[in-house]
Formats: structure tokens, C-alpha cells, sequence
């Protein structure tokens, strides 16, 4: 049976489809359906056609449209095509999917491409089909059939060189150099020199400290080269002969060079760890090979010398040279350079220090680095010559950590160096600095010696009153260094510095500073008086508790009692100049000379001279006989105006700093004139003859000595100040029990007596000789 379609109705567009129902059983036998009738658009339906749609096609169903197929079966309708009295619901026809622009695009330029391409296949096919492996081989027999072709070797060699460079290109691409370096490869120490330029003490979890290669000498640079990588300058920061040197001493047949460059040593040094991983060693090379094209070669080999591994606890040439010959890198000699070039290929093997072993190892590298230098045009076969005999290092690493008074230097040196550089804390512990101190060591040592003697004996005599001793001394130049201090037993035992603590009264050594106002400034004896000049010969009342007075009569303090004066041990004297009051201390005539001259002018003089405003006690008539509270620095640097003639600097304790070889610009300490020249001659005049009175046999007569005993009136605190040749030094002898309060103790006899001050005893010992 022919199936035919009618010619009106109009062909399906290209996204419609007509399904057909096909009984269960399929389509009957002897159906008059040509094999190749397309049913679709009304053509043969081919022979391959796909009927399973689900729907039914019933035998001598009519094909068209409008039309049933035949009972019992239903072909799909289209809105505008469905029966009107079949009463079936209609079905949208569906329609089929849009294409993906890829596709679109592959429809497009696919013909295109075949044809271009087409040439070049057909050329290269014939080889690519040879090189193409065939395993196992044909035409062969036997163990013949598995060797590659001479064809099949090549490709494979071509195919592993290209993934290979592939897999390299990709590696080197994707390693990175960190921004920030290992933070333990690049801390540095802090280092703190004597006035003299000696080494005193350093500070930081590393001795380190980084030096420009400028400041290398040449000879060192190459003496390292050598022995490590003297291909350096040429080389593209990874070594292939190197690498497979390393591999053979891997396997014991190696000679006595390493395997890696300096900039992969560098690379483990400051980025990686030091695991010996095929991982780590494959990204030491990457990096390695980055780095020496963004860094030039001689930056390179500067920050090599400065993070690399020396032994005795140093990192860097710098800590090296100063570790084992106590010189700087810029004094040492190629001999040397060679020693410490050796130590790079392992410090605990070539240390000659710690075993014969190691000292015959060192020898035996150390000169075979030294020819390799003359082999590789460094160094001439008579300069070679020269050096023979092994140029043994010192045993000891003089480099000195912190301890003891060293600590309480280091104190006063770091924060006045962070306040002078203006310096983040974070920046002063970063490390790389040189601070050059100014105090001297001779002078320490012999301030340290003197109060060291004193605490002994103060445990001898009086145990139990000694417990609780404290003793504060310091030396300060005219010019405002600070020569020495004495701080405490120890800094590790007890944090504060008892030179620079603010705790007990000044007493009667305050005097000088109310000596110094009234000449300055002149008393006013009546409110509306004229203010009258005052000389050392003008006399004052001298005795024991006379009472204070002001322009409206006596002084009167809070409870309703006059104030008065007071002298040691009640004495009165009677008229007295104040030249011979200062002389022999006595407390009264100052009193009242404060009154006149004014608290305010008192307190101004007093902080001219360098007293701190924060230490200055109140402004009533018990400021004049000592109730401020200054530190010994402090009253070292008041009594060193009057030696430098009424001008006053500031106390400093460091000279200059410089951070990896350069200078860092300090403040300049502030200068300014507390006084007078007149003035402060006087009350240097008076305080030589107050030395002379209370101790006329201890020094020449010829001698530049001044100095002034201190007492308080409740016998808290006893301190001896003066100067020898222009150096002043202020000692105080106190007792606070620091596990109850902060308050002042009675000395309990720990000051000595009138005849032998245990505080005069300290100031004479420390700068003796006196004159």
C-alpha cells in the first residue's frame, strides 16, 4: 500500500516533526510500504528509519493531515491542521535545538580549515605513521621484535625533550620570589662599643650584622668565590656541571666542591628551609634562576656574605671577622679571608678551635682554597707564598653578651638612641645597628669596683639593714657624656636602674642650685622692695632653727606652726656668708635665701642646671634643703653646669649609631645657659672649699677637686657629689624594702659616719686619684 500526502497542506518547517503510532505488534505484514518511503514530508521512508516514537501507525492509515490514519490510530496534529469533530486534544509541535555558536562556527570555517590543512596532512602522514611505534615489531622475530627503531628512538627523545622543556617553561613560570625573606635570615644584632671603640655588649636572638659590598675587600670576595662558586660572575645562577658534581659526591667520588651556586645557596638561605627534598632542591633551582635575572650579580653575592652561617653563633663576613680575629671585615687579610671562606662549607667542621680533627680539616682547606685562587688568576703565585703558616683564630669569640652593669648601659643606650634616630621599637629590634656609647670602660670599672666594696661591707657590718641597701652612681663630663654609671647588683636580677631612679630626697646637696638663684637673680626683702644683688659675702642667719620668713612676716604651713630651719646635728653658726654656708653645709641661711629669692627662680635654676620639673618638689620653703627627688645622672649633670662655667647640656649616653656601615643622623643634645659665668664659678668656688673643710688631706692643694656632702633630715638618703678634672660624679646611698613599698628607709648606719661617708667613700675610689 502506497502511502501518499496530500500536495495542499504546506511542508513542515524545519524545527516540526510528525510522530506516528505504530501498533504494539508493529506494522502488518503485506503493508504496501516501499523501504525507502520517507513519512516525514511525505517521501519514501527509508529503510533505517527510527519508528520508536511511542506513537501508532495503523495500516491503511492516510497520511494526511486532517485526516485519522485509520481506526483506533492517530497521527500528531498542528493547531491550525486538527480535526474539528475528533474532539482530541491538540499537541505544539516541539522544536529541535539551537545550535551552539561553536558549532555554528565549526559549520563555517570547517571546509575552510580542510582545505588548508589538507596539503600538510597529506604530507606529513606518511611520516608520522612511520615514527608511529608498532609493538611488537612486525617483520621481526624473537627478541628483535621489542628494540625500537633508530625512528622510534629519535621520537622519543624528541617527545621527553619537549615535554620536558614544556614542563620546565611552566615551572619557571609559575615559581615566585617572595616579597618578604626568611625573618630569621635576615634579624640582625644590635652591637654597643666603649667611647674607645671596643666591642661592650650586643643585643638580639642573632649575631649578625650586614655590611655593603663596597666595605668587602676584594681579596675576601674572591677568597669566598673560590671555595664556593667562582663561576659566579658568569654563570646563570644554577651550575649543570655543579649539580652533577654533586650527584657523584652523592656517591662518594666528589671532590671538595659544592654542588650548588652561591645564588641557590642564597635562595635556601633567606627563602627555603634547609631540607635536603628533591622538591626543595627542584624550586631552589627555579627561584635560583628568577633571581639572577632580577638581581644583579654583585647584589647577590652582598646579601650571600651577610645571611650566610659562619659558626660562633654569626651569621654574616662582618660577625665572622670580628668572631674569630676581633677585627672588622675591611682589616682582614686574603690569608684569613681564606680561613673563614672555609668555614661556609660547614663551621662545626672547620672550626680549629674545637678538636685536632677539626684544625687539621681547616689547615687542608684553608690552603686549598688559597690555590684555587692562584688558579683561577685571583691571587699571584708570590703573593701565594707569603702566607705559609695557618692563621689560627682566637679561641673565644669576644664578641660579649649583655650581663651585669653591661645590661644597665645597654638600657640607658637604647632609649636614648631610639629617641635621638627617632626610631620605632620595632625598627631599633629589627637589629643592623652600631651604637657607639660614651662611656668610658676604665671609669666603669673602677665606679663598679668602688660600690662592689661598699655592698660587701655594708653585708659584713650591718646584714640585716643591708638587705634593703640600694646604691645609685653615675659620671657625667661637662659636656653632657655620660662616663659611667653603677646601676645595680644586676639587671637580671633586679630591673630598674638605681642611677637613673627618682626616689629619694636630694637633701642638702640641693643647696648649690639655691646658691646659684639668688646670685643669678638677686633677693627682694619687702613686697614692693627693690631686688638687691647677693655676693658670697653676704651674710645670713647660720643657727639652728630659725624661723622662715616672707615680706608679710614668718611662714606658717598648714597645721598652724612656724617653719624653721634646721642644721645637722642642731649646730648654729651665727652670721654667715653664704660662700662659707655652702662650704661648710650649712642648711638655715639657704632656707631663707630661697624665700628671697623667690621659690619659682629656685625651681627655674634648678631645672637650667638639669634637674628634671617632674623631680623638683613643691614649691614651699622645704624645696631649698632638698625635698626634691633627683636621680644620680641627674645630679651629676646639675653639679657639671657649675664646672662648664653656667652652661648646661644635656646628659647623652651615645655618640654616634650607624645601621649596616652608615651613619644615622642623631639630635644634637640641647645646650643652653643655666646661669652665669660668675655664678657658676662661685658655686664651684665654695664647693672646692666645702671639699677642702670635710677632707683636707685627701688631695693636692693644686688639685681640681670640688664636692658636697647630702643629707636628708630624716636619714633616708645620704649622697656625695663633686668633680676632679672637670668629670663630676654623684653618689647616693638609700634603703627601700621593694616586696612592701616604695617609701624610704632609715639608713640604719649604712651611710658611715660624719668623718668616713660610706658615699664620699664610693665618689673618692672612683676618681681616684683625686687631682
Amino acid at each position: 500500500m502506497q502511502l501518499k500526502v496530500p500536495s495542499p497542506p504546506p511542508r513542515p518547517a524545519a524545527d516540526e516533526t510528525m510522530q506516528l503510532r505504530i501498533p504494539e505488534g508493529g506494522i502488518p505484514a503485506g503493508s504496501d510500504i516501499p523501504a525507502d518511503a520517507d513519512m516525514s514530508t511525505g517521501d519514501d521512508i527509508p529503510a533505517d528509519a527510527d519508528m520508536s516514537t511511542g506513537d501508532d501507525i495503523s495500516a491503511g492509515a492516510d497520511m494526511s493531515t486532517g485526516d485519522d490514519i485509520s481506526a483506533g490510530a492517530e497521527a500528531s496534529e498542528t493547531p491550525d491542521t486538527a480535526s474539528a469533530t475528533s474532539g482530541a486534544p491538540s499537541r505544539r509541535r516541539r522544536k529541535a535545538p539551537r545550535p551552539s555558536p561553536a558549532a555554528r562556527v565549526t559549520a563555517t570555517l570547517g571546509p575552510r580549515l580542510a582545505l588548508l590543512l589538507a596539503p600538510v596532512a597529506a604530507h606529513l602522514g606518511p611520516h608520522v605513521r612511520r615514527l608511529r611505534p608498532h609493538y611488537p615489531r612486525p617483520g621481526r622475530t624473537g627478541w628483535r621484535r621489542w628494540i625500537p627503531s633508530w625512528r622510534q628512538t629519535l621520537g622519543g627523545f624528541l617527545a621527553s625533550l619537549g615535554l620536558s622543556t614544556l614542563f620546565l617553561a611552566v615551572a619557571y613560570a609559575a615559581t615566585d620570589i617572595p616579597d618578604n625573606l626568611n625573618t630569621y635570615a635576615t634579624q640582625q644584632d644590635n652591637v654597643y662599643f666603649w667611647a674607645d671603640g671596643t666591642p661592650m655588649a650586643r643585643t638580639g636572638w642573632v649575631q649578625r650584622q650586614a655590611m655593603p659590598l663596597n666595605e668587602i675587600p676584594e681579596d675576601v670576595r674572591w677568597a669566598v668565590l673560590a671555595a664556593e662558586n667562582e663561576s659566579f660572575y658568569s654563570d646563570p645562577g644554577i651550575s649543570f656541571k655543579g649539580i652533577t658534581r654533586a650527584l657523584f659526591r652523592t656517591l662518594g667520588q666528589g671532590d671538595t666542591q659544592g654542588g650548588s651556586t652561591i645564588t641557590q645557596q642564597y635562595v635556601k638561605n633567606v627563602y627555603l628551609n634547609q631540607d635536603q627534598t628533591l622538591s626543595r632542591k627542584f624550586t631552589e633551582a627555579m627561584m635560583a634562576l628568577k633571581l639572577d635575572n632580577r638581581m644583579s650579580k654583585d647584589k647577590i653575592l652582598e646579601a650571600y656574605l651577610n645571611t650566610s652561617w659562619f659558626g660562633r653563633g654569626t651569621y654574616g663576613i662582618q660577625r665572622a671577622a670580628q668572631a674569630y680575629y676581633g677585627k672588622e671585615v675591611s682589616e682582614l687579610n686574603v690569608s684569613e679571608a681564606a680561613f673563614l671562606a672555609s668555614l661556609l662549607k660547614g663551621a662545626g667542621l672547620y672550626d680549629p678551635t674545637l678538636n685536632k680533627t677539626n684544625h687539621a680539616r681547616a689547615v687542608e682547606r684553608w690552603s686549598w682554597i688559597l690555590d684555587r685562587m692562584v688558579a683561577i688568576g685571583k691571587l699571584s703565585p708570590q703573593e701565594r707564598a707569603k702566607y705559609k703558616t695557618f692563621p689560627a683564630p682566637l679561641k673565644s669569640n669576644p664578641l660579649y653578651d649583655t650581663g651585669e652593669q653591661s645590661d644597665y648601659l645597654v638600657e640607658l643606650a637604647a632609649q636614648y638612641a631610639k629617641k635621638t634616630a627617632h626610631l620605632s621599637d620595632k625598627e631599633f629590634d629589627l637589629g643592623g645597628y652600631q651604637i657607639y656609647t660614651t662611656f668610658d670602660k676604665k671609669r666603669e670599672d673602677l665606679l663598679t669596683e668602688a660600690v662592689t666594696k661598699a655592698r660587701k661591707e655594708a653585708r659584713e657590718d650591718h646584714p640585716k639593714a643591708a638587705k634593703a641597701a640600694h646604691y645609685g652612681a653615675a659620671s657625667i663630663a661637662p659636656d653632657g657624656r655620660i662616663l659611667a654609671v653603677y646601676g645595680g647588683p644586676d639587671h637580671r636580677k633586679q630591673g630598674y636602674n638605681e642611677s637613673n631612679a627618682t626616689t629619694v630626697p636630694a637633701g642638702s646637696a640641693f643647696l648649690p642650685f639655691v646658691y646659684a638663684a639668688g646670685l643669678e637673680h638677686g633677693v627682694r626683702k619687702t613686697r614692693d622692695g627693690e631686688v638687691t644683688p647677693v655676693t658670697g659675702e653676704s651674710l645670713y642667719n647660720g643657727d639652728d632653727g630659725v624661723p622662715v620668713t616672707t615680706p608679710e612676716g614668718p611662714y606658717w604651713d598648714r597645721s598652724g606652726r612656724k617653719v624653721a630651719a634646721r642644721n645637722d646635728g642642731g649646730r648654729s653658726y651665727g652670721q654667715i656668708s653664704l660662700h662659707q654656708a655652702l662650704a661648710q653645709s650649712v642648711n638655715t641661711p639657704f632656707m631663707q635665701l630661697g624665700m628671697d629669692t623667690g621659690l619659682e627662680k629656685v625651681r627655674a635654676t634648678a631645672e637650667a642646671s638639669g634637674l628634671l620639673s617632674s623631680s623638683i618638689g613643691a614649691q614651699v620653703p622645704t624645696l631649698s634643703t632638698g625635698s626634691s627627688t633627683p636621680s644620680a645622672i641627674r645630679m651629676a649633670s646639675g653639679y657639671a653646669t657649675f664646672v662648664a662655667d653656667g652652661m648646661h647640656v644635656e646628659p647623652y649616653s651615645v655618640r654616634r649609631i650607624t645601621h649596616n656601615g652608615h651613619d644615622v643622623r642623631l639630635d644634637k643634645p640641647p645646650t643652653r645657659r643655666a646661669m652665669g659665668a660668675d655664678t657658676a664659678r662661685e658655686v664651684q668656688s665654695a664647693l672646692t672649699d666645702a671639699f677642702r673643710t670635710a677632707h683636707p688631706d685627701a688631695a693636692d692643694a693644686s688639685a681640681e677637686v670640688a664636692g658636697k656632702v647630702g643629707t636628708t633630715e630624716d636619714d633616708t638618703a645620704a649622697w656625695y657629689v663633686g668633680s676632679v678634672k672637670k668629670v663630676t660624679t654623684a653618689v647616693v646611698v638609700y634603703r627601700i624594702d621593694l616586696n612592701k613599698s616604695l617609701e624610704p628607709l632609715p639608713l640604719q648606719g649604712l651611710d658611715g659616719t660624719a668623718t668616713d661617708s660610706v658615699p664620699y667613700g664610693i665618689w673618692s675610689s672612683a676618681m681616684s686619684p683625686l687631682g
